[in-house]
């Protein structure tokens, strides 16, 4: 960050009163800009046995398979954003809405939400995705999924499908993640 959002003026990274973190605050007028994690809303749509995923059409992870999830816009509900995200990237509407699984990745800055929810009518490729499909747990193209949460939700739901209820999990990140944050930390020295 090099100027303020308030004034223009230049920022400088120190430590303001009565804080404990280094924070980019402004010469001229003393804003504090603080820089808080990016939260990603995301759905994971069923129909019956089958799950819905996108390939994507941009960048990151072009031409891999996702489910439809994006960055929280200001003024939505984590769960209207999910939605809002699933009609753009699937063209897809669901019925019986209900939180799913929340990841904190603090190495990347960023908060994973994902709702499970049942498809409700059509679907088809938005103006993010190259193709929409259903997919039953056999032909999953596990080896193309464009993240690891998306792995790490989906095995997750076709263990949790066979029990009696889907619990909400709250986690940190996975041994994947944790390995691809080692190999991006090694890749910056």
């Amino acid at each position: 960050m090099k100027y303020c959002s308030q004034c223009g003026e230049t920022v400088t990274e120190q430590v303001p009163e009565g804080d404990d973190r280094l924070r980019w605050v402004c010469s001229a007028c003393n804003f504090i800009h603080y820089q808080n994690p990016n939260v990603v809303v995301g759905c994971l749509p069923t129909a019956g046995s089958k799950v819905l995923l996108c390939k994507r059409a941009i960048e990151p992870q072009k031409g891999l398979w996702t489910l439809p999830a994006g960055f929280l816009e200001n003024g939505e509900t984590m769960q209207d954003g999910a939605l809002r995200e699933t009609w753009e990237e699937a063209r897809a509407k669901l019925e019986q809405v209900e939180l799913y699984r929340l990841f904190d990745l603090p190495y990347i800055n960023q908060i994973y939400v994902f709702y499970r929810g049942e498809l409700k009518g059509d679907f088809g490729s938005g103006p993010e995705s190259l193709d929409v499909q259903l997919f039953d747990e056999e032909h999953i193209p596990w080896a193309e999924l464009a993240f690891p949460v998306i792995t790490d939700v989906l095995e997750e739901f076709f263990k949790d499908r066979n029990g009696p209820h889907y619990p909400v999990r709250v986690s940190k990140p996975s041994k994947r993640w944790l390995e691809l944050q080692k190999q991006a930390k090694q890749g910056d020295t």
